[in-house]
């Protein structure tokens, strides 16, 4: 299956719940000393993927769980910014 097909299949919203219910337990052992890298979370099994790059976080988080969706957060950083820094072609 895409992953274009696997993102058409999931509950997103039910994804960023969890995924962020999960960072936000999680955040203090990350940061501020990994602040600026990227976490992927896999929801289903709770585990968490550090990368420099979101791709690097989510490639080691589907070589584990392949065929999932992963909510992703960049560490230290609110949505809006880094929605913000995507815009701008930051990221």
């Amino acid at each position: 299956m895409s992953n274009e097909e696997l993102i058409r299949q999931a509950n997103i919203q039910e994804i960023a719940e969890a995924g962020s219910q999960i960072y936000e337990e999680a955040k203090s052992q990350y940061e501020p000393q990994y602040n600026g890298k990227f976490l992927a979370i896999d929801t289903e099994s709770k585990n968490v993927y550090m990368g420099e790059t979101t791709v690097e976080a989510v490639e080691e988080a589907r070589a584990a769980h392949p065929g999932r969706v992963f909510y992703v957060v960049k560490i230290g950083f609110s949505a809006s910014e880094v929605l913000a820094a995507l815009a701008r072609g930051d990221i």
